[in-house]
């Protein structure tokens, strides 16, 4: 366990306990430091039991007692997977929306490496115990194609690609509003959000990004939209839509509060996935189609707009 001790300066009195707390300690992002607080592992002058908005004083003692980081464990599930292709050296696999791709603090079981550590014979160890075979990722909430590669030399191959930006990923996805524009081009770099470090968004100084899309269909208030990614970022395709003013609909982070649609997670399937082979460097093509849970809101905006 790690512990710090600080004492107010003047210089941050008045200053609220979580985000003090939050600058002074690096690497600890201020939900933690909050879920920390609210478990009395933070004091003020010795007291416990104090929120996570009280305004700091100078001269006041405040101690964090930080617990050691959780060893993750690993282990195969017999989780039902789409696997779309498998090979010696890779597999591609669709993912259901709601799966995890790795475990972390908080989501130990049922994801989708858990599930492919049971299904196949190896997988490559680049990203250690934790990610085997896991060459890129997407959200939890976000359904579609995946690489995941069996070997070393297929993960160095593969992820070679996807820096050179030779790799092909097109997404379908339903925004809010009407795109006016046929297709287009979005670039911003993406980071942290400065004022909740729980989102991203475009910042300078954030990582290279750029977002190519093309509608697909109109409804009245909605629009149904193939995205090609030329980079791949967190959050890239909620964060750049959202700030063209056509937020993805039913995203609880980047979208509106309030939506007709009662359905739980983005619209945003990774619908067609390209690469050149390691082993044969043929390019390969894998397409899915929508998943009913896409479907079904398509079929509600037909019926409503």
């Amino acid at each position: 366990m790690e512990r710090y001790a600080f004492i107010i300066e003047p210089d941050h009195d008045g200053q609220r306990l979580d985000a003090f707390l939050g600058d002074m300690i690096h690497g600890v992002s201020r939900s933690y430091i909050q879920k920390l607080i609210q478990a009395d592992q933070v004091t003020i002058e010795g007291v416990k039991k104090i929120k996570k908005n009280v305004r700091l004083e100078a001269g006041m003692e405040v101690v964090i007692e930080i617990p050691d980081p959780e060893v993750l464990k690993v282990e195969p599930e017999d989780i039902p997977l789409n696997i779309v292709y498998e090979d010696d050296d890779l597999m591609v696999v669709n993912k259901p929306q709601g799966m995890v791709v790795h475990p972390a603090p908080g989501h130990h079981r049922g994801t989708l490496v858990n599930g492919i550590m049971f299904h196949a014979d190896r997988l490559s160890s680049i990203n250690g115990v934790v990610r085997p075979g896991i060459v890129h990722r997407i959200d939890k909430d976000t359904s579609g194609l995946l690489m995941i590669a069996k070997t070393d030399h297929a993960h160095h191959s593969l992820a070679a690609q996807l820096k050179e930006k030779t790799t092909q990923r097109i997404y379908w996805c339903v925004v809010h509003g009407r795109v006016h524009s046929d297709e287009g081009t979005v670039e911003g770099p993406i980071g942290r959000n400065p004022k909740d470090r729980m989102k991203m968004a475009i910042v300078p100084g954030g990582k290279e990004a750029v977002t190519h899309y093309k509608v697909l269909k109109r409804f009245k208030n909605h629009t149904l939209l193939q995205v090609q990614l030329e980079t791949g970022r967190t959050h890239q395709i909620r964060v750049h839509m959202a700030s063209k003013g056509h937020p993805l609909v039913c995203d609880p982070v980047y979208g509106p509060k309030q939506s007709k649609f009662k359905h739980v997670g983005q619209i945003l399937h990774a619908k067609t996935l390209g690469f050149v082979h390691p082993t044969t460097e043929k390019f390969m093509t894998f397409d899915s189609d929508v998943p009913e849970y896409f479907q079904k809101i398509l079929n509600k905006l037909e019926n409503l707009e």
